[in-house]
């Protein structure tokens, strides 16, 4: 897809006769020439060049927010940069800050229909840094390959859909027809109590609806564009403590101990027959991810035992219904317990996504424009704040880089994956909000 168009319009450049005693002057005629004509290799080279500008550009900003050290909850400049970049375009930014949590909310154009963009600038913490191929904070390019961390997840999203916006609005693209949202925290891979979840009631208290949601988590198996995700499975952790009695082992009669429960506790969640799933939705589980039974000596039984689980649920649940029946296990095994439960994350999904007037259609057009392929459909992998915009009623998407290297050592993303999904961007701005 060309990143700029350019027209070539013949000029036609009148001549006037000489009026003077120059007797070589001797026709009252106007003599007409054209300037030389443009050539469409000048044409091809005129638009490459802007190509190649953009492109630079567009790494350049990916650059600069990967080297923006933006370990949860820190924004580490990220926003302020944002906001230099969004406010020449025209955008109405507020930069609204919530415990400690950095949130940009940015607005451009007029009209009844909406868009946003979602995406976080905040990233996980690097880890040992001697794994590195490069510092994780230096955004290196290396064999066609931007690393870092937050290359994939997500900053590289973020400097995409700049890019787009740029280019949409310098290709005369408007904002008439539509309002576009933009809306950034940088606590997405934390609690994310601050962050989208903020800025969403923020929106509902000021009567803002959102039509269609694009988030830019990444998504992409193997190349940009090769998948949508449509919805996402909830999830809900929980943690499971039984008191007992310590006293030596040597003694039974004497102790009670609590491991013992715990064991039959455990059996039972395992034990869970949950559903399978739909064409939807991959279906529900869940895992013991620790148990402890604190100070370990061989010959004393332990004073608690404690269990922690993670549920991930399609939409055949949902948080209430889980707890219920949580609970209802758990009561028969020990009355001396505690139960707390942590982090709920809903599920959601478009269930607007069959109508045939969907924004999906214009989705999946829009890549199959830019890369001659159409996308698969997807709710798998974890949460995303996706679900923060569905509860505004419109439709959410995600679209975003490849996953393969998320939250690891070596974070990396293809520099040809960052113009494709740059330009798959572009494209969807253009058929939103020129339709």
């Amino acid at each position: 897809m060309n990143l700029a168009r350019t027209k070539v319009s013949s000029e036609t450049v009148s001549l006037q006769p000489d009026t003077s005693t120059d007797k070589s002057a001797d026709t009252s005629a106007s003599i007409a020439t054209k300037k030389p004509a443009v050539s469409n290799l000048d044409i091809e080279q005129t638009t490459a060049e802007k190509i190649d500008e953009a492109n630079r550009q567009l790494i350049e900003s990916a650059q600069q927010l990967i080297q923006k050290p933006s370990i949860t909850p820190d924004d580490a400049g990220c926003t302020p940069w944002l906001i230099q970049q969004l406010e020449p375009l025209g955008f109405h930014c507020q930069q609204l800050d919530v415990n400690g949590v950095t949130n940009l909310i940015a607005s451009i154009g007029t009209g009844n229909k909406t868009m946003a963009f979602l995406g976080h600038t905040d990233v996980v913490p690097a880890g040992d840094l001697k794994h590195w191929q490069h510092p994780p904070f230096a955004a290196t390019v290396e064999d066609n390959f931007l690393y870092g961390r937050g290359a994939a997840d997500m900053k590289t999203a973020i400097a995409c859909m700049l890019n787009a916006t740029k280019q949409f609005i310098t290709n005369g693209g408007q904002f008439n027809r539509g309002k576009f949202y933009w809306l950034i925290t940088s606590d997405e891979e934390g609690e994310a109590e601050y962050g989208t979840k903020a800025m969403i009631e923020h929106l509902k208290q000021k009567g803002v609806s959102l039509d269609v949601s694009l988030v830019g988590e990444p998504t992409a198996r193997v190349t940009a564009g090769d998948t949508i995700k449509i919805g996402r499975r909830g999830a809900l952790s929980g943690c499971i403590k039984l008191a007992g009695k310590p006293g030596h082992v040597a003694y039974p009669d004497q102790i009670r101990n609590p491991i013992n429960p715990m064991a039959k506790i455990i059996q039972a969640l395992n034990n869970i027959e949950w559903d399978s799933g739909s064409a939807d939705f991959p279906g529900s589980s869940l895992q013991i991810t620790h148990i402890n039974s604190g100070e370990f000596s061989d010959n004393v039984s332990p004073s608690y035992c404690e269990i922690n689980f993670n549920i991930r649920y399609s939409h055949r649940w949902n948080e209430q219904q889980l707890k219920q029946k949580i609970t209802a296990l758990v009561q028969p095994e020990g009355s001396e317990f505690e139960l707390q439960w942590q982090r709920p994350c809903p599920p959601y999904w478009n269930k607007q996504s069959v109508n045939p007037g969907s924004a999906l259609t214009l989705l999946e057009q829009a890549i199959f424009q830019t890369t001659g392929r159409y996308p698969s459909l997807s709710t798998s992998g974890g949460t995303s704040d996706g679900r923060f915009a569905a509860s505004l009623g419109g439709e959410v998407y995600e679209i975003g880089a490849c996953n393969a290297t998320i939250h690891q050592v070596n974070e990396k993303v293809s520099v040809d994956d960052l113009i494709t999904l740059r330009n798959i961007y572009q494209t969807i701005l253009m058929q939103y909000f020129n339709c």
